[in-house]
């Protein structure tokens, strides 16, 4: 029995997690059925970085950026969705853009905002459609400058100049944000395409993988079920969020809603961190009698460090391909995929740099070290001693996957968590799978940062 020098009260305990485990798993997979995703918002935030650009973008390059108006492509995104869905920005987007001029419809719209700035623009929006010739005074619209998008399709409503806020300099700032978030994307994929081929063609002419040597902790699968269920899951998503929220809510009273967002997800992972990390400290203790920071436990390998910084960005660029691709096949096949992570849309919606500083120090650092070593430095190596290192990277890229709590996700987080695996086992080093793991959550959060307009 695999469980055989196990007490009762540990196999008592791992059951009590493992149901508990379920429960939440099941729940929270179930919960992100009603997320919605947040390529529409992405989709939306490019067009809109496209229509503030087009001055500045080069004749000759305008018809690789510019396919069809992205205004038209953004009214006709927003109509194929319910208007009670959509947000009242988005509601009042559709209406500028809609060639519809039924005052009934305003009057019904009005009374639904909340908002009682965009309750004034649906009445100046009344006014044009009862009279075509009603000339607003374009001072009435200062209000929504902060919104350079939404106040650049103001003007073109109300034909009043907007050159003083849409500046070249801004235009061509726009350019530079379009140019990176589609080139970026692009390179990575050829660059790691080219390297997919390359270990593809020498994995086939050695007829064999070149699996470094991975030494696991001697620990039993009844201690990974502790680690994941009791550790991961019941303590860290469970109990953890009780303390770290009641925490940030005693001391964030006079702070904007913003930073008090991203404080909460900050000081949320580190309290979540803090059980699975002592269980691990634990259970080396109580291997070695001691636990010693000199010691590499875990396979860490940073020497020397070029070499291990260099894998897990070869890591990082191959897995890209593969995830965009599974990306895209999803993206196919389900129209409208729910259950993205709400940390993409904080991200993308976030405007008080202090808290994007937090949002970037928690999702680049934090999140790829914590992870990795449960994931990659305690599972991964278990699993591989008891059933071999293909099961073990099929298996823990699955736990991965499914930690995240993300039906819609699951498939590209399961391809990564098997690129991180083999960017391990591949390495010797967990340091390799952290950078990668880092990489991968600093480009999307690149790619979230330069879609604010």
């Amino acid at each position: 029995m695999i469980f055989k020098n196990s007490s009762k009260s540990k196999l008592t305990l791992a059951f009590i997690s493992i149901v508990i485990t379920f429960f939440v798993w099941q729940q929270g997979l179930r919960d992100s059925l009603n997320r919605p995703s947040v390529s529409f918002d992405i989709s939306q935030k490019e067009q809109e970085i496209a229509e503030l650009s087009v001055q500045s973008i080069p004749i000759n390059f305008k018809k690789f950026f510019i396919i069809n108006d992205p205004v038209d492509q953004i009214n006709k995104s927003l109509s194929e969705v319910s208007f009670e869905e959509l947000t009242e920005r988005n509601k009042l987007i559709l209406i500028i853009t809609s060639e519809s001029n039924d005052s009934l419809i305003y009057k019904n719209i009005s009374k639904d905002f909340k908002d009682k700035n965009f309750k004034f623009l649906i009445d100046e929006i009344e006014k044009k459609s009862n009279n075509n010739s009603y000339k607003a005074n374009s001072d009435k619209f200062n209000l929504f400058k902060d919104d350079r998008f939404l106040y650049h399709l103001l003007s073109r409503k109300f034909d009043f100049d907007d050159s003083a806020l849409i500046t070249k300099s801004f235009s061509r700032k726009m350019f530079f944000k379009i140019l990176a978030i589609r080139l970026i994307p692009l390179l990575t994929i050829l660059i790691g395409s080219i390297l997919a081929l390359k270990i593809l063609w020498k994995t086939i002419s050695m007829k064999k993988f070149c699996w470094k040597e991975i030494k696991s902790l001697d620990l039993e699968l009844i201690d990974m079920v502790l680690l994941i269920a009791g550790g991961f899951v019941v303590l860290g998503e469970v109990v953890s969020p009780l303390f770290s929220i009641s925490l940030v809510e005693l001391f964030s009273k006079n702070i904007s809603n913003e930073l008090s967002q991203s404080l909460k997800i900050f000081f949320g992972y580190l309290f979540m961190a803090i059980p699975p990390l002592w269980i691990v400290f634990y259970q080396i203790k109580s291997l070695n009698g001691e636990f010693t920071f000199k010691k590499d436990y875990l396979q860490f390998n940073f020497l020397p460090i070029k070499y291990a910084i260099i894998q897990g960005i070869k890591g990082w660029l191959t897995i890209v391909p593969f995830v965009l691709l599974i990306s895209l096949i999803m993206n196919s096949l389900i129209e409208n995929q729910h259950g993205s992570n709400p940390l993409l849309e904080i991200v993308l919606n976030n405007n008080n740099y202090l808290s994007f500083f937090l949002l970037f120090v928690t999702t680049t650092l934090l999140a790829p070290l914590f992870e990795e070593i449960i994931f990659r430095g305690i599972l991964l190596p278990t699993l591989s001693r008891d059933f071999g290192v293909i099961s073990g990277i099929v298996v823990s890229a699955f736990i991965f996957a499914l930690a995240h709590l993300s039906l819609g996700e699951m498939p590209p987080l399961f391809v990564l968590g098997i690129g991180l695996a083999i960017t391990r086992i591949a390495s010797g080093s967990l340091f390799s799978s952290v950078i990668m793991h880092s990489l991968w959550n600093g480009l999307t959060f690149l790619n979230l940062f330069l879609l604010r307009t």
